[in-house]
């Protein structure tokens, strides 16, 4: 499933979640909701420094796979699987445990994403 499409159902399933963004292992965004360019870069700058800011906090080199933040008016969520990472806002008091399990659903939606085949040469053409 591509970023774009995962963040659809994301949002259409997630009641409580407003904004959403998937960024690859680099951290660069390959999809935001809603499909707004600045909205989506200032939640991916937020995200990157929520998780960098956390990786500091400990004193192992383990990778940080879930941060939370909540607020009187909302909450950011951030979880890394997969090799990609989905951020979301959410309005006040949000069910946090499902927030997570859905973001952590999208986020696997995209690591199980078939990767393309590559085609074989017929027999006939191999000999």
């Amino acid at each position: 499933m591509d970023a774009a499409q995962a963040l659809r159902e994301l949002t259409e399933l997630s009641s409580q979640v407003a904004s959403a963004v998937v960024l690859d292992a680099e951290g660069a965004v390959l999809a935001s909701a809603p499909e707004d360019d600045a909205a989506g870069t200032r939640l991916a700058a937020s995200a990157r420094e929520l998780v960098q800011a956390a990786a500091g906090l400990g004193a192992g080199t383990g990778e940080v796979t879930r941060v939370e933040v909540e607020l009187d008016e909302g909450a950011l969520f951030v979880v890394s699987e997969g090799g990609h990472t989905v951020a979301a806002t959410t309005g006040p008091r949000p069910t946090s445990g499902l927030v997570i399990y859905d973001l952590r659903t999208c986020a696997q939606s995209l690591a199980s994403a078939p990767k393309k085949r590559r085609t074989r040469k017929p027999k006939e053409a191999a000999e």
